[in-house]
């Protein structure tokens, strides 16, 4: 009597374990998969604590083990969406997939061991073969966790895969199940799995579509601001071939009251006379004019922007014309290491030297982009990838994430530090040049 009140007393707190592990483990799949802030202590703790109430009281009560899941899940939202600053409704999305998909490999594993070795027993979690299955699959999670947190630049495409290879086995597995003759198991609960199954490898899918069209969203709100900024660049041009075709024809004339106004001795008002003359086109000066009409859009809307925001912005530009580097990429890369600078600059106080510096330097076939900034608020380091802190969710960390993706279509990457007062985001993209020809530009 007294092994059996033991083996009770183990099998409960194996589970507790068990729980507590899958939850810290979800914490870590969302922070990768929502690009969220690292789970730290105070999420662990409150993540542990209540799964282990809820896998200590439910049992008691005799509730069905879905209402465990659905208050799993509830809580791990919670934590991540207060302590990670995860997007809920994604968050959600993830946590319910999850747990369906860590019920049903737990079925599949406890299935073919009992296949394996002819035993209903692991099907029965309230076992020790039972328990045997469930800590197979949670030290499998936790290898998982490992290989993620050790490698911590794969990319979005790299996740995707690993995902849909898990998801499809799955469903292998599940299938090659029902063919099987040794453990007899119900059809209702085959169909049940096979249909789950078939379920999790669409929630991989969906997921993946979600995070691209947010991308592509993204992409397409920077094309848009381009079009316009073109649209403006364009006008202002016109404008300025306009004045000057005026002054040019106007030069006798302007050249007279110069005249007039310097033989009776009037500098101040021949001075005054030619900044009247050179304010019209004074804005054409301050511009930066690359010959790409990407890379001026972007540094000259960003210009506008930093000095709206009393912040000292300066430009060194060595870019090459006519390469194989795409509009939407560039847009990616600059648009992003330039939005995070600003957002990051403008969170210091106006006393404080605010500051964006960019360059872009050719080398041979490669490009370097530089952008360094001020801030006051030391960056967010999320598995070993450093962020802008940002209050705001939804998009939250997909800045930093599309540069990247954008520069490795060039075999290229990106990194960033920081010191005291100074974030740094360097990029470096190979390039196939098709004209030598470049501007060297400085502001």
């Amino acid at each position: 009597m007294k092994g059996v009140q033991m083996l009770n007393i183990l099998i409960i707190c194996s589970n507790i374990a068990a729980a507590s592990v899958r939850g810290i483990v979800c914490l870590f799949f969302l922070s990768r998969l929502l690009s969220a802030r690292k789970p730290e202590k105070k999420s662990i703790v409150t993540a542990s604590i209540g799964i282990a109430v809820i896998s200590v009281i439910l049992p008691m009560i005799g509730l069905p083990d879905f209402y465990r899941m659905g208050l799993e899940t509830i809580l791990l939202a919670i934590c991540a969406s207060q302590f990670q600053n995860a997007d809920t409704r994604m968050g959600l999305f993830v946590i319910i997939f999850y747990e369906l998909g860590v019920s049903f490999w737990q079925f599949l594993f406890a299935a073919w061991l009992g296949v394996f070795f002819h035993s209903t027993l692991f099907l029965n979690v309230q076992t020790g073969n039972g328990q045997v299955a469930v800590w197979l699959l949670h030290l499998l999670l936790i290898v998982l966790t490992w290989y993620l947190i050790k490698h911590p630049n794969t990319t979005g495409r790299e996740n995707f895969r690993l995902a849909s290879v898990i998801a499809v086995a799955g469903f292998v597995a599940v299938i090659s199940l029902s063919e099987q003759k040794t453990l007899t198991i119900a059809d209702d609960t085959l169909d049940m799995w096979t249909i789950l199954s078939v379920v999790l490898m669409m929630s991989v899918l969906i997921f993946n579509i979600n995070r691209q069209y947010e991308v592509e969203k993204e992409l397409a709100r920077l094309k848009s601001e381009q079009a316009e900024l073109l649209e403006r660049d364009y006008t202002t041009l016109n404008h300025a071939y306009a004045i000057n075709a005026k002054l040019f024809h106007d030069f006798h004339n302007h050249i007279g009251v110069l005249r007039q106004l310097l033989s009776h001795k009037k500098s101040a008002e021949a001075m005054q006379y030619l900044d009247e003359l050179q304010l019209p086109v004074q804005a054409m000066t301050d511009t930066i004019w690359t010959g790409d009409e990407t890379v001026d859009y972007l540094i000259n809307s960003k210009a506008v922007t930093a000095e709206e925001h009393d912040i000292k912005y300066q430009v060194q530009v060595e870019f090459p014309r006519h390469t194989n580097l795409r509009s939407a990429d560039l847009c990616a890369i600059l648009g992003n290491l330039l939005d995070n600078a600003l957002e990051a600059t403008k969170q210091q106080h106006a006393s404080e030297e605010r500051f964006i510096r960019l360059t872009i330097r050719r080398i041979h076939q490669m490009i370097v982009i530089k952008v360094e900034n001020s801030f006051s608020t030391a960056p967010i380091e999320t598995n070993g990838t450093l962020k802008t802190a940002k209050d705001e969710s939804g998009l939250h960390g997909w800045g930093l994430k599309s540069a990247q993706t954008a520069a490795e279509k060039y075999d290229g990457m990106l990194q960033t530090s920081y010191t005291d007062h100074t974030f740094t985001a360097i990029v470096t993209l190979s390039f196939v040049v098709k004209n030598l020809p470049f501007t060297d530009i400085s502001a």
